[in-house]
């Protein structure tokens, strides 16, 4: 048995893969020299790879376009990206390059939303799905959009008592404001709790709609929304939900014909191991499949079809890579690699939910490898990461702490959440800053650029958040 990490990696999984590559002994990531970034811009670094987020994008929608000819579907499809993913102008620029509409979650979204049309970057044609729950100042925005031209703003109830709010608010407005309902699902079995906290209880939906919403004048029910949290996957449980969903769907439409819409909320999921499998063209086939057939067995119109991806957008996009500063052998059996930040902060979700990403070394590829765990440099217990998914021991390649050549780590595929999570440019966990944010395109003739969207946090930035520069 051979035992360098190269033989390891190519031992148990098909390697190289998509993304990932060897280049003179390097670690490649989309065919960027991670070597290269490093000469240049030193660590720690996050970068956001924006060609990924078209290529996800078209990937997508053209599974679900030849799902539709197939079955000889008679809806469309209508891909949107869900901005609380990544609100960085970059990521919702490099998006909206591929027509895809939006989802948004609360009040400040709409402005991003105003802003994005000063610049030109959308039209008032754009559909935008307006989840989350409405307090006055998200209503009054989402009124601003259909008074100011954005007559495919659809808002989704998320609670009954939000309609008495939305009713005042549509008053004021003179058109119909477009409107959908998020039914409440029952959590997986293993879930925190039983139900829901989202959404509206399908026993009360119909009742809902025939005593709050047919007949106003100033309100059309246009989407029914079907949200599971924990995203689109191939088992019983999805497809129960999905099932139910379905048969309030057809009560609904045979009473509310002007419903055209029906909203898939959750996303796909991505690749967070090198052992990753998904079949998206069977799922997506499944689906279209399932909604023609119940609604011809009904004898109802085929909806159209939305998406929120958020995660599936952009989460593959991003890569966060590190320096190991020393490894320390605390007992017989553990040793520590201790990088050049902190994991609670730049990975949150690792530490929070106990998310997987995809670890792998940039160098050092023909080392030996041994059984490790990764450490930040935090005071705090809970700075580390020491398992891959399916709870898998973490093995990287063994290094000398006197070597010329430090051992550099990347955890890929960490696009999405992590810095809305951290809390990007603000203070952290220890005052350990910020890495800088290096941003990763193509030029119109297809070679790569690359730029410091945002340099690491300096001491004057943390102290002036702070109080101490004023």
């Amino acid at each position: 048995m051979k035992n360098t990490y190269f033989d390891l990696i190519d031992q148990s999984y098909y390697f190289p893969q998509d993304g990932f590559d060897l280049k003179s002994d390097y670690l490649t990531f989309h065919g960027i020299s991670l070597k290269y970034l490093i000469d240049k811009y030193g660590t720690p670094f996050k970068l956001l790879y924006l060609p990924r987020i078209g290529e996800q994008i078209r990937r997508a929608r053209n599974l679900f376009n030849r799902a539709i000819k197939k079955h000889n579907y008679q809806g469309r499809y209508n891909y949107c990206y869900c901005t609380k993913c990544s609100h960085f102008s970059h990521v919702i620029k490099s998006a909206l390059s591929e027509k895809v509409n939006l989802e948004t979650s609360s009040s400040f979204d709409i402005d991003l939303i105003f802003k994005l049309l000063e610049e030109g970057e959308l039209n008032k044609n754009i559909i935008i799905v307006h989840n989350g729950y409405k307090t006055d100042d998200y209503l009054k925005k989402i009124i601003k959009l259909n008074q100011e031209g954005f007559k495919n703003s659809i808002l989704v109830l998320d609670s009954k008592s939000e309609i008495k709010r939305v009713k005042q608010f549509a008053s004021e407005y003179n058109g119909k404001i477009k409107i959908g309902i998020r039914i409440a699902i029952d959590e997986e079995p293993q879930a925190a709790y039983y139900t829901s906290r989202l959404g509206i209880r399908p026993s009360e939906i119909l009742d809902f709609y025939h005593n709050e919403i047919a007949g106003d004048e100033n309100l059309s029910l246009k989407m029914v929304h079907f949200f599971i949290d924990s995203g689109i996957k191939d088992n019983v449980y999805y497809w129960g939900e999905f099932q139910k969903a379905m048969k309030l769907f057809v009560e609904l439409k045979k009473t509310c014909p002007e419903i055209k819409a029906l909203n898939l909320g959750g996303g796909f999921p991505i690749r967070n191991n090198l052992r990753f499998e998904y079949d998206y063209e069977n799922i997506i086939n499944e689906i279209v499949s399932n909604i023609k057939s119940v609604c011809q067995e009904s004898d109802i119109d085929e909806p159209d079809i939305f998406t929120e991806f958020g995660k599936y957008t952009v989460g593959e996009s991003g890569a966060i890579i590190f320096q190991v500063l020393e490894q320390k052998q605390q007992n017989d059996r553990e040793v520590w690699y201790m990088v050049d930040n902190s994991l609670m902060n730049t990975i949150p979700d690792a530490w929070s939910i106990l998310e997987k990403f995809i670890l792998l070394p940039i160098n050092k590829w023909t080392n030996e490898y041994t059984k490790v765990n990764i450490g930040g440099i935090s005071c705090d217990h809970s700075d580390y990461y020491n398992s891959e998914d399916f709870n898998q021991q973490l093995f990287l390649p063994k290094f000398e702490n006197e070597d010329k050549e430090p051992l550099y780590v990347g955890f890929f595929h960490t696009g999405a959440y992590q810095d809305s999570i951290s809390g990007y440019g603000g203070i952290k966990h220890c005052l350990i800053p910020a890495p800088k944010l290096i941003i990763i395109d193509k030029d119109e003739t297809g070679n790569f650029i690359d730029y410091v969207y945002r340099n690491e946090q300096t001491v004057e930035d943390m102290l002036s958040i702070l109080g101490y520069n004023e």
